[in-house]
């Protein structure tokens, strides 16, 4: 049997950090050779300009198989629908059996938090206490979730193209501490030990020249396209930066890859994947003063963790639609 689970049925499952010890552990999975995350598969043609990314990954861990078709649309703007939509098949490594149908959002937004919080934790100064966010939206509001619980941050200052937006969300954000509004980019910055950049940027909003010693920046909101991204090539440089998949990056990052081309830095220069890190194959922070940067792009591994994760909760409290595809 195959379960179904719909958006609204997949909040209630959400555990955050049940999720970053899962991100965690499939990332240094990876790193040892026990989860297969192959590159991605980008699709497009001349009649439109969405691309369709199939993202898969294969863990001796859960014993699942899994793959994620993201259809990233940007003229889905101008119809009043959502840019990307994706949908997660699971299927059984054993015998193939399909196991699980999720609808695709609710996971990427969760997982992708982990992510940050999976790298913050790893890389961040262990004394961070102010959290900055570049981007007021739903990854946002996720983040800040999903990060709280790995520093005791004590400040949140966030800024967004649209200030009303940002003020809502300092408005009714679960918050205990100080949270304050920014007038620009770079006040962020100015006030952050840890800096989430959260937007749908084609070109860099954020410049090399605001980093300040001992930072640590997540660069996650750039859609996975070689030629889109949120920060320049002064940031790339300055920052000691790992990813979450050397493949990915290399072939969907437009925040390395422009840098690259640009002679700001060279693939050469990335330290590592964070799964490395975890696994003790490559280093961590090296001091207080130096600059880290994560660069997430995404991958299936992320999508194949949390999936195993909702598909058993799921299961556990008879959420969900049960259907026999074989029928």
């Amino acid at each position: 049997m195959t379960l179904v689970l719909t958006a609204s049925q997949l909040e209630r499952l959400v555990d955050r950090p049940a999720t970053i010890a899962a991100v965690s552990r499939v990332f240094a999975e990876i790193a040892a050779g026990e989860a297969s995350q192959p590159g991605p598969t980008s699709m497009a043609t001349d009649a439109g300009t969405g691309r369709y990314i199939l993202m898969s990954a294969l863990s001796d861990a859960t014993g699942t198989a899994a793959v994620k078709l993201l259809a990233d649309v940007p003229d889905n703007a101008r119809r009043g629908l959502p840019t990307q939509r994706s949908s997660i098949l699971v299927v059984d490594r054993a015998d193939g059996e399909p196991v699980a149908l999720l609808h695709g959002g609710v996971p990427t937004r969760v997982r992708t938090a982990a992510a940050s919080a999976v790298a913050t934790d790893v890389l961040a100064r262990a004394d961070s206490r102010v959290l900055g966010l570049v981007g007021a939206g739903a990854l946002a509001r996720e983040h800040v979730a999903a990060l709280s619980g790995v520093r005791s941050f004590e400040r949140l200052v966030v800024w967004s193209r649209t200030r009303a937006s940002a003020e809502a969300l300092a408005a009714d954000i679960a918050w205990g501490g100080e949270v304050d509004v920014a007038s620009g980019v770079r006040d962020v910055f100015d006030a952050a030990d840890v800096v989430c950049t959260l937007t749908p940027s084609v070109a860099p909003i954020v410049s090399g020249g605001w980093l300040r010693p001992g930072q640590h920046v997540n660069v996650v909101g750039a859609r996975p396209r070689a030629d889109e991204r949120e920060v320049d090539g002064e940031t790339m440089r300055r920052a000691s930066v790992w990813v979450d998949d050397r493949a990915t990056a290399e072939t969907k990052s437009g925040d390395l890859l422009l840098a690259v081309a640009e002679g700001a830095v060279a693939l050469d220069d990335v330290v590592g994947t964070i799964g490395e890190t975890i696994a003790g194959r490559v280093r961590g922070r090296r001091d207080d003063a130096e600059i880290t940067l994560f660069d997430s792009v995404g991958i299936g591994a992320q999508d194949l963790a949390i999936a195993d994760l909702l598909v058993r909760a799921a299961r556990e409290r008879g959420i969900g639609t049960e259907i026999d595809l074989g029928a």
